[in-house]
């Protein structure tokens, strides 16, 4: 063998003595750690984005910090970057430690805020980290997903591709461009992150070849309100107040009313909502998207992925998806080694233009039961369909039947609005008849019967006032062992012990706290939750007074999830007020009356109405599925924020 062979055999042997776990043998076809980190370039550089938030008459630059391997650049090669666009570097932190970044006594950085820079400078990779608009050492305000919020990636996106400004400092310096970039980026983040991720690339922005977006918002209003129900006490500006630096406190008063007078809390539809609504512009989106969320986050809810996905699918993006069964937790956290290999491949796949075979693979991982997963080659599953089921009534008020046979006319059900009880205090209490439910089910399966995507629930219901809240949740009525979402950790637990993930230093060591399952044993699972606004039956942007007594429409539109109840296990639906802790509460505390023969719900059954049939025992009604095929793919933390764990 060559004697340069031989070092470069002895280099990769060294370095791959290094690394984590899940990347001692690489396989052919992908990148190799080959390049020094100790040794790589890092540097902070501030863009122009062109817009002037804080009105002190100069246009604002974000700060960008800069990790990326030294030898390519000594050597005259460009290399491709993989970027986090994030509020959190200073306030709140990144990553299930809240990492935060820091900077030697000269304000250089040291600390990159977690693992994509220590596992992937080593393979060529530059890792971008940016200080959205108004944070940390960014000029500008917090506009909490608005022009500001993406203009300040989506400016750092056109630099790398030769298309921006950059300087040396803050105010002043020489400017500065990007020659060692290839213009080939990725973005990638968690939750808040994620949002700015999708938000760019929903702007078409040339350079953006994909796109990794984690627990992400794909329309604020929908983090913010469910058809006019309001999901947390309070709008965009207490989130802005979270994040923004002492800079931007003094002189984004202007900004900060818009957050206030754009998001009324009577929960309509504005200007400020179209705005921060990225699925209308699913039609711009180039990259390529892995989508990755936790079936129960209840913190950025699962609405978000169902719309976003089925919206990409209609516009032909290529895309991917895991869906696990934690909350607001990364998959680093639960699937650690798993997922930095699959997410070793898909940038490689995707800025580098290896032929791993990643864009084949299954389009969906899903997480069954804590840490075992299954695939399918797309999602929802092949062959699922809106499938209509009706609630009827049972022996006793408020505890009915689930099935496909229509209720008579003029059968209802009563409830009154408990503002103090949850999903979980209806589902406990599903087969007795309390007053602040109505609950049907379905007899025990005979079969499994699976639910992938989204479905609805159409309501007809008479309210006693003038305001009145409406929550749907479908439950799997039987014996499981889930991941503990509801706890402080959303279905994990972090232990002492610790692996590292790339090479490191002093000041950044790529190792990280490993976490296991946190499980809970559970006598039923709410799996999917739809809320609504009943003044909103005309309009689901406007609300309008309700006239007591009389009976009004509404479609609530289920959270997206995959789930499996199991034979022997019953499928059950429940209608109910105020979902305690999930939504707000009216201004009254309605009495309501369903319309039992006008209520109904369109559920993604995988096998439709046949398969529902013979899970339950009874004959189709239809000899075909009521509701269109789906061709193709169509929150509760601590914090209650889209916050940085």
């Amino acid at each position: 063998m060559p004697f340069t062979a031989l070092v470069l055999a002895a280099v990769v042997a060294l370095l791959s003595a290094l690394i984590g776990p899940a990347t001692a043998q690489a396989a052919p076809g992908e990148s190799r750690p080959v390049y020094s980190y100790d040794r790589a370039i890092r540097a902070s550089v501030w863009v122009d984005t062109g817009l002037d938030g804080d009105e002190d008459g100069r246009t604002d630059r974000v700060a960008v910090d800069i990790v990326r391997p030294s030898e390519p650049a000594r050597q005259g090669r460009r290399v491709p970057v993989i970027m986090d666009a994030s509020p959190y570097y200073s306030c709140c932190g990144r990553g299930n430690e809240s990492q935060k970044k820091t900077y030697d006594q000269r304000g250089r950085p040291v600390q990159f805020p977690l693992y994509y820079d220590n596992y992937f400078v080593p393979r060529g990779y530059a890792t971008v980290l940016v200080d959205l608009a108004g944070t940390n050492r960014s000029d500008g305000c917090v506009d909490v997903g608005g022009r500001h919020d993406i203009q300040s990636a989506r400016a750092v996106v056109d630099w790398l591709g030769g298309r921006g400004r950059a300087y040396t400092a803050r105010s002043g310096g020489r400017p500065v461009t990007a020659d060692w970039s290839n213009g080939s980026t990725g973005m990638i983040g968690k939750s808040w992150d994620a949002t700015i991720a999708s938000g760019v690339a929903a702007t078409g922005v040339k350079g953006l070849k994909t796109i990794v977006p984690i627990a992400g918002i794909s329309s604020w209003y929908d983090y913010y309100f469910a058809k006019g129900a309001p999901l947390y006490g309070s709008g965009p500006d207490s989130l802005a107040h979270l994040v923004e630096s002492p800079d931007a406190q003094r002189g984004c008063a202007a900004v900060q009313r818009q957050l206030v007078e754009g998001a009324p809390r009577s929960g309509d539809w504005t200007g400020l909502w179209t705005e921060r609504d990225h699925v209308r512009n699913a039609r711009k989106v180039r990259a390529s998207v892995f989508m990755v969320h936790g079936m129960q986050d209840l913190n950025v809810r699962t609405r978000n992925v169902g719309q976003w996905w089925d919206a990409l699918a209609r516009h032909g993006v290529e895309r991917k998806i895991w869906l696990s069964q934690t909350g607001h937790v990364d998959p680093f956290d639960y699937r650690r080694a798993d997922w930095v290999k699959t997410l070793h491949h898909w940038f490689d796949h995707y800025l580098m233009g290896y032929d791993n075979g990643i864009d084949r693979a299954p389009m969906a991982d899903i997480e069954r039961s804590p840490g075992t997963w299954t695939n399918d080659p797309q999602w929802p599953a092949p062959g699922t369909s809106a499938t209509t089921v009706r609630p009827r009534a049972g022996s006793a008020p408020g505890v009915g039947v689930l099935g496909t046979e229509q209720a008579p006319p003029g059968t209802t059900e009563t409830f009154t609005d408990d503002p103090r009880l949850s999903e979980a205090d209806w589902a406990a209490h599903l087969d007795e008849p309390t007053a602040a439910k109505a609950g049907f089910t379905t007899g025990p399966l005979r079969a499994p019967l699976r639910l992938s995507g989204s479905g609805t629930v159409t309501v007809t219901a008479t309210p006693s006032t003038t305001t009145a809240h409406l929550s749907a949740v479908l439950v799997d009525l039987g014996p499981d062992t889930i991941r503990d979402y509801a706890d402080e950790g959303e279905g994990i637990t972090t232990l002492d012990r610790a692996t590292c993930w790339g090479e490191g230093t002093k000041g950044d060591t790529g190792c990280f706290k490993e976490t296991a399952a946190d499980t809970r044993q559970v006598a039923h699972t709410v799996f999917s939750r739809g809320w609504a606004d009943l003044g909103n039956y005309a309009d689901p942007r406007k609300g309008r007074p309700l006239t007591p007594g009389k009976p009004y429409t509404i479609t609530l539109g289920l959270a997206a999830s995959d789930h499996i109840v199991p034979a022997g296990h019953r499928l059950a639906l429940i209608v109910g007020g105020t979902d305690a802790g999930l939504i707000d509460p009216p201004a009254s505390r309605p009495r309501l009356t369903l319309d039992l023969a006008r209520t109904s719900a369109q559920l993604p059954l995988t096998g439709g109405t046949p398969a529902f049939a013979r899970a339950t025992g009874g004959a189709p009604r239809q000899a075909e599925d009521t509701g269109p095929r789906y061709g193709i793919a169509p929150p509760h933390s601590i914090s209650r924020l889209p916050h940085a764990g």
